[in-house]
């Protein structure tokens, strides 16, 4: 009983490792905005230029990857005092991401580690179906009816309408469409089921390393 749970511990920490890793390299990878710059037409929707455009999605970016205190200032775009608490609030959510993906990442490896020499490994295999199970519900969701997800997610997230922005007095929005927030939940989607084959990849190959070996030793 108690290697089971312990299995299931260890499942369920390398899958939350697994979402927070995909959730911070979806938003240190720049490369998906800048191609979204011209997929969407941002610039001949927004009027501003692409380099305008980059200047401060980049400055959005450092600050929610850093994690200093230092206050948000756009290069060249307007900021209300309710953009200002939201993009704070945004940021405490990655810095949890952030935390989580490196204290699991560190914490797996241990157990990893301790799990190998024991020559244990379904955790590996409930990890797998943990990871791949996820992605598939909130998948169908996305696909289904995304501006529902998209609305329901923010709710949930957020104890205020901060979210709700006003182009007039914050601009920044109009760089940000909806589109590309997809395209980032469908990459991080894509980065847990990758995740998902990893894990399933290691498990075969240990249970067949075993194998061989009791073959060998019978």
């Amino acid at each position: 009983m108690k290697k089971k749970v312990l299995h299931g511990l260890m499942a369920l920490l390398l899958t939350l490792t697994v979402i927070s890793v995909s959730v911070v390299f979806t938003l240190a990878f720049r490369p998906l905005y800048y191609f979204d710059i011209h997929a969407l037409d941002i610039p001949e929707r927004t009027g501003y230029s692409e380099e305008r455009i980059r200047e401060n999605y980049d400055v959005l970016i450092d600050y929610n990857l850093s994690f200093g205190d230092e206050p948000l200032e756009f290069p060249s775009l307007a900021m209300s005092e309710s953009g200002r608490i939201h993009f704070e609030e945004v940021k405490d959510i990655f810095n949890l991401f952030k935390y989580m993906a490196i204290g699991g990442a560190l914490i797996s490896a241990a157990g990893i580690w301790l799990m190998s020499r024991r020559r244990e490994y379904l955790y590996l295999k409930l990890a797998s179906i943990l990871s791949i199970a996820l992605p598939a519900v909130i998948g169908l969701f996305v696909a289904v009816n995304w501006e529902w997800a998209f609305v329901t997610f923010h709710h949930i997230a957020f104890d205020n309408d901060y979210w709700i922005f006003d182009p007039a007095t914050d601009p920044v929005i109009n760089i940000l469409p909806d589109t590309f927030f997809m395209h980032c939940a469908l990459m991080i989607l894509g980065c847990v089921v990758l995740g998902s084959v990893a894990c399933a990849l290691v498990y075969r190959r240990a249970k067949r390393r075993m194998r061989e070996k009791r073959l060998k030793e019978a």
